[in-house]
C-alpha cells in the first residue's frame, strides 16, 4: 500500500471514530478499492455544490463499525464520506 493511500485511510478513520464518538481501534477497515468516480465530487456532491464531469479515478474505502457499513471516497487531494446519515461530506 503507497504512502498517501495509507494516510488517507488513516484519516477517514480518524473522521469516521469521530463522527460515531467511537475509539479508532473500534472503526474496521473493510474493502480499498481503487475505481474511477463520473466527476471530481467523486460522486458524492455535498449539498448545492457544482464539480467538473471528468472521470476521476480514486479510491473507494469501507470501514465496519457499530453494526454498518460506511463508505469513504478518496483521492490525494480530496476525501469525502458517503451518506452518513443521508448527506454526503467533504472532510
Amino acid at each position: 500500500m503507497a504512502t498517501i493511500e495509507k494516510s488517507i485511510i488513516d484519516k477517514a478513520r480518524r473522521d469516521l471514530a469521530q463522527r460515531l464518538r467511537l475509539n479508532e481501534n473500534d472503526v474496521n477497515e473493510g474493502a480499498v478499492e481503487e475505481t474511477d468516480f463520473p466527476d471530481a465530487a467523486l460522486g458524492a456532491p455535498v449539498e448545492d455544490e457544482m464539480s467538473a464531469q471528468v472521470i476521476t479515478t480514486g479510491w473507494c474505502i469501507r470501514f465496519k463499525a457499530d453494526n454498518n457499513t460506511y463508505e469513504y471516497r478518496a483521492t490525494p487531494k480530496q476525501l469525502r464520506l458517503v451518506n452518513f446519515k443521508g448527506r454526503n461530506y467533504r472532510v
